[in-house]
């Protein structure tokens, strides 16, 4: 499929997503919410990719919404916002449940709905200067979609403070409230983003996805709650393809079919 808005590059079992609108810092508008939609369901049915490299073009990863799709939202009734935001509703959630790994590489600024994007991704390595923000109460109005994905990462006390007050702050503060997993300086950050690809072509795929998976049903369970999905998903996984190459390789001191691939 050809993108607008998008620069999709494979290279074997990766794909390079990149927002491509530098000349507004890679805003949101309708467009490009339709285009990441498209992508992440076609994405979502390609058994052969296991790591998503998201990144943004240009000077910033994401600096939010575009002023000409707020322009729209003035004129907007109602029921034409909740159209609106549930479209942008449903990329975040078809970008959080890709079955793939996504590791984000963060620069420049993170701001608004980059902020959220940041927040879906399974790893995010930070440029030491990258901004980050939840800035929506400046524009009064409130990060409400991108919020089943930044709570679970930076818990409520952070978002009390970070959601209400729409203060930008910086990479350090975004990794100390987990955000984000690494900070590296500018001329650091696409070998640590190579490094947690490698690590995690180094993994079973469907561990990989059947692990996703679980994280969000396991969240908040006690551990008696827990217990009959956690055997289930485990027990799963160790019939599995996948399950019995990896045990007998490390039984027979090999490496498992996922990594000669």
């Amino acid at each position: 499929m050809a993108y607008r808005f998008l620069e999709v590059r494979r290279e074997g079992a990766v794909e390079r997503l990149t927002i491509n609108r530098p000349d507004v810092r890679n805003a949101f508008n309708e467009d490009v919410i339709a285009e990441l939609t498209a992508w992440a369901r076609a994405a979502a049915q390609d058994a052969s990719l296991r790591v998503v490299i998201l990144s943004g073009a240009g000077r910033v990863f994401s600096a939010g919404a575009d002023a000409g799709w707020m322009a729209k939202m003035v004129g907007y009734s109602r029921d034409d916002n909740v159209r609106d935001a549930t479209r942008m509703a449903e990329m975040f959630l078809a970008l959080n449940t890709l079955p793939a790994a996504v590791v984000g590489r963060i620069h420049g600024a993170a701001l608004g709905g980059g902020a959220g994007l940041t927040a879906i991704c399974d790893v995010a390595v930070a440029e030491e200067d990258t901004l980050f923000g939840f800035t929506e109460t400046k524009l009064g109005i409130l990060p409400a979609v991108i919020s089943p994905y930044v709570l679970p990462k930076i818990g409520p006390s952070a978002a009390r403070e970070l959601f209400l007050t729409g203060m930008r702050f910086s990479a350090a503060r975004a990794k100390q409230i987990n955000l984000v997993h690494a900070v590296v300086p500018a001329n650091e950050l696409d070998d640590a983003v190579q490094s947690y690809v490698d690590e995690l072509l180094s993994s079973s795929p469907t561990g990989i996805a059947a692990a996703k998976a679980l994280i969000p049903r396991v969240s908040g369970r006690s551990p008696q709650e827990a217990m009959s999905l956690t055997a289930d998903a485990i027990a799963a996984q160790r019939v599995s393809a996948e399950g019995q190459d990896g045990l007998k390789a490390f039984l027979d001191k090999r490496k498992p079919g996922w990594v000669r691939a």
